[in-house]
């Protein structure tokens, strides 16, 4: 019998009706499939690539979603990678720039110092930092539109990369759901052909032995036909409404929403790469000219038109004069020099001319004539040298002319006159008995007058008279005092924070005045900090300071006695008379703690941290003097003060006495250790 329902005509239908499985190109075989070849065709056509049927075919399969995402993907990947690069490189020419400007600024600042060069040199060495200053500036420019090229890239990989996910969820979710229900369309057409094959043995007569037992009793054949019949109808209707399903939505997926996708995924692919071509456009010139703004800083062109163009770096160089700079610093001595000195003679004393037995005989002549002068005629005590010189004396007694020998009037002291004097010691003096012991005092007699003239000193002979050489003056205390300086404005004993308050200045000006005179004058000098200087020079200095500090500039040596011991004494003095010391006692334990530990950058990094919990004005004044010992320990193949030296020196001075003498060292090493890390814990600003 012909059941419409047959296998036959139900596999039919279901070979025409299953969905091709080799994706878009069996549907466009398939005659009636949807009948949109044409358009889908025209839709997946990428602008630039026109007519190109491999790639139509790739974009319109079911893989062309997933190629033109991960292409995507490339383009952001590639576009972050120079955004990071232009940041980078940004960040470098911002460092250069910077520093080169701070070097122009120190090195301006430095020129212009009186024991730099001056003249012609420091007129064009200015020009030849003026010009690294542009350039300086050249590169600032550069690195503020490097890093807004960097946020431009980087706001756009963000945006494509949000509509890559957008277009990726949008897009595969599509293309998931029609493979799931091409799944279950599979699966109905196993159960319906299944059935099919069950019920044409039922019905060809291909029959069991005995009966089929249902749920509710054995079942005759007609029956087992009939529910096999009846459920192959329920397949065959199920497969059919599944494979509708199909192929609407593969329908849907290729005549909209692959098309809308691989659009707009394209879009974003060349929105991405014009973006980040546009960048590398841009990055290219903005390097021509930042060269070209160099070159034309170090050699600018020499045009017609241009009447005031800038001198060349080279220019500029060969335009210095070293032959007129040195004339002009000796001429600018010239009203210093005054006229030529007056000639130094030789002019020897007439008293050192004689010799020594001579000078022994005019003192017993002179006693002589003064005793027969009689009493009434006394001699005031006067000078012994000016009566024994004959140039001296107007009328001299007739008596020296008697005793003067030509022939030993010329000649210094002979080892025979040293002799003669030291024989003529034993002699008595002929004028002890007549004579009393004091030469100011007259003597009287029991009449009321006067008994003797006065006697002359008595000559000592044990050495000579006149030829002791004198003593050096000495210097003393009293020599530098000047009238007593009221302390009006006291600095040393006050706190720091008294002194910023009353000053103004986180450093105090005696510490600013210290450590400025010993970078000028004694960076070179042996043993600099640790060579005690004059105490009356530090006392006056002190007492200086007290008065008022402001009127103190120790660049001319003249201010500090020209002892620069005596400055590095001031500077430690004043730091022992902190009533708080510079690293106060608060944080003393602190400290000895941190000095314990042995690793040298756990130990670093722990003082750094104490050092910056340090009142503002400890912290400033600490940090001018580390870079200033930092200074100075760089010359200590002169000065001979390393770091291990300078803590010493400075270590109990900075922390103050502790109640434990074995911290001492301790102390030492949280200096030495702050020293030797100066730019790790404080920068060279």
């Amino acid at each position: 019998m012909d059941n419409p329902d047959s296998p036959n005509r139900s596999s039919t239908d279901i070979t025409r009706s299953a969905p091709a499985s080799n994706g878009f190109s069996a549907h466009h075989a398939n005659s009636g499939a949807f009948g949109t070849d044409s358009l889908q065709q025209q839709q997946f056509t990428p602008p630039g690539n026109e007519g190109s049927v491999v790639v139509a075919a790739v974009l319109q399969s079911d893989i062309g979603i997933n190629a033109l995402l991960t292409r995507l993907k490339q383009s952001v990947v590639s576009a972050r990678e120079f955004a990071a690069f232009l940041k980078k490189r940004s960040t470098l020419e911002e460092e250069h720039a910077q520093g080169l400007k701070k070097l122009c600024k120190g090195s301006y600042e430095s020129s212009r110092r009186s024991d730099n060069r001056q003249g012609s040199y420091v007129r064009h060495y200015n020009e030849v930092i003026g010009i690294h200053d542009r350039m300086a500036d050249n590169g600032v420019q550069f690195a503020l539109h490097l890093h807004q090229m960097h946020e431009d890239l980087h706001d756009l990989a963000t945006n494509i990369e949000r509509g890559r996910k957008q277009w990726k969820q949008t897009g595969l979710s599509a293309e998931k759901r029609v493979q799931d229900s091409e799944i279950l369309v599979e699966k109905a057409k196993a159960k319906y052909d299944s059935l099919a094959e069950d019920y044409d043995r039922a019905r060809t007569g291909d029959k069991q032995s005995g009966r089929v037992f249902g749920l509710k009793g054995p079942k005759s054949a007609a029956q087992h036909e009939e529910d096999l019949h009846r459920k192959m109808q329920a397949a065959d209707s199920d497969y059919s409404s599944k494979v509708q399903t199909a192929q609407s939505q593969r329908q849907e997926l290729v005549s909209t929403q692959r098309p809308q996708a691989v659009k707009a995924i394209l879009d974003l692919i060349n929105e991405c790469d014009s973006g980040l071509t546009l960048q590398l456009q841009k990055f290219a010139s903005f390097n021509e000219k930042l060269l070209l703004s160099n070159g034309l800083c170090v050699s600018p062109l020499k045009g017609q038109g241009s009447n005031q163009t800038q001198p060349s770096l080279r220019e500029v160089v060969f335009q210095i004069n070293n032959a007129e700079d040195l004339n002009s610093y000796i001429t600018s001595f010239s009203t210093k020099a005054g006229q030529r000195p007056v000639e130094v003679i030789y002019q020897p004393h007439p008293v050192g001319l004689l010799p020594l037995s001579v000078r022994i005989a005019q003192r017993l002549v002179v006693a002589d004539c003064m005793k027969s002068l009689g009493p009434t005629q006394q001699v005031p005590p006067t000078d012994p040298r000016a009566q024994l010189d004959p140039g001296s004396q107007s009328n001299p007694p007739s008596g020296l002319r008697h005793i003067t020998h030509p022939d030993q009037s010329q000649v210094p002291p002979s080892p025979h006159d040293q002799a003669e004097a030291s024989d003529f010691t034993s002699l008595p003096n002929p004028t002890e008995q007549s004579y009393p012991e004091s030469p100011h005092q007259p003597t009287f007699s029991s009449a009321g007058g006067p008994a003797a003239p006065p006697q002359l000193p008595h000559p000592q002979l044990s050495s000579p008279l006149y030829s002791q050489t004198p003593a050096p003056a000495t210097t003393s205390h009293s020599d530098l005092s000047y009238p007593d300086l009221p302390p009006l404005r006291p600095v040393f004993g006050v706190s720091l924070d008294d002194l910023l308050k009353r000053d103004g200045s986180a450093i105090p000006l005696v510490v600013y005045q210290c450590l400025q005179a010993v970078e000028l004058f004694g960076l070179d000098v042996e043993g600099i900090y640790r060579l005690s200087g004059s105490a009356p020079h530090v006392s006056k200095l002190r007492a200086i300071f007290d008065n008022d500090s402001s009127q103190v500039d120790f660049r001319n040596p003249e201010s500090f006695f020209h002892d620069v011991n005596s400055v590095a004494g001031l500077l430690k003095q004043f730091f022992r008379d902190l009533p708080d010391p510079l690293l106060t006692h608060e944080h003393f334990q602190d400290f000895i703690e941190a000095a314990r530990i042995e690793d040298d950058v756990t130990r670093r990094d722990s003082l750094h941290a104490i050092i910056n919990s340090l009142p503002d004005p400890n912290y400033a004044t600490l940090r001018a003097l580390t870079l200033h010992l930092h200074r100075v320990q760089g010359h200590s193949s002169a000065n001979r003060m390393n770091a291990g030296n300078l803590a010493i020196c400075f270590g109990p001075t900075l922390m103050g006495t502790g109640s434990n003498i074995a911290d001492a060292g301790w102390q030492v090493r949280v200096i030495e250790t702050i020293l030797q890390n100066t730019y790790q814990i404080f920068d060279d600003d």
